[in-house]
């Protein structure tokens, strides 16, 4: 079965509070992107479609896919003004049988992960990689403790999210026939979720697959860089 790769990169990274947006932003001397495009093309994945701002088109094209010859790269698009709608534009270039949709924001995703998602994708048609929270999670009582939940029942989510391409799509198409803008969506799987019959499975993610979101996550990242690199 044909695989294709949607990598977002059309964040602003408001959060990041950087001058270059957090996509391009330098992990030792390369852009954030580039990691991610590197596990994708040493993966199963058949094609990879690159989703980022009608701006940074020429950029991603020239200085990253030319640059470090990711030849599986076949498009590049631009993407909306909110992440499903990014996602949307991505799945409108998809031809493979299933997708894969990660955030570029993952820099640290490894090509084992990957392969285990399209393989279990493959039996289960939707696939969402997780891993269990660490500390002890409470809810808030305004500015006291409240109730202690059993950690056991939660998952930290995380990309790429894995599915049936032909699933994800009508999904969406459903989507933007609804009041979907007051459903508080925030990922993928709950697009799947609210717009079909397939309950999505939930493997065992990666502790390192993080998401850079702050300057912090940066130094985390080399972290876990220069320990891969001895």
């Amino acid at each position: 079965m044909k695989s294709t790769a949607i990598i977002l990169a059309a964040g602003s990274g408001k959060r990041f509070n950087a001058k270059k947006k957090k996509q391009f932003a330098k992990l030792y001397d390369k852009p954030l992107l580039y990691y991610s495009l590197k596990a994708f093309s040493e993966s199963n994945t058949d094609e990879i479609i690159v989703v980022t701002s009608r701006d940074d088109i020429d950029f991603v094209r020239e200085d990253i896919v030319k640059k470090y010859e990711f030849s599986k790269v076949t498009s590049i698009v631009s993407g909306g003004n909110e992440r499903y709608d990014s996602v949307y534009s991505g799945l409108k270039a998809v031809s493979g049988d299933i997708c894969l949709i990660h955030d570029c924001a993952r820099a640290m995703i490894n090509v084992e992960l990957i392969n285990r998602c399209i393989h279990e994708t493959v039996k289960y048609r939707a696939v969402v990689p997780t891993v269990a929270p660490k500390d002890t999670i409470r809810i808030r009582d305004g500015e006291f403790g409240g109730e202690t939940i059993d950690r056991g029942t939660f998952c930290i989510i995380q990309t790429p999210q894995c599915f049936y391409t032909d699933l994800i799509k009508s999904a969406f198409e459903k989507m933007y026939k609804t009041d979907y803008k007051s459903l508080g969506i925030t990922d993928d799987a709950m697009v799947v979720e609210k717009f079909s019959d397939t309950k999505v499975r939930l493997i065992e993610g990666d502790y390192k697959n993080i998401k850079v979101t702050t300057p912090e996550d940066i130094m985390i990242a080399k972290a876990f860089l220069d320990a891969e690199n001895g």
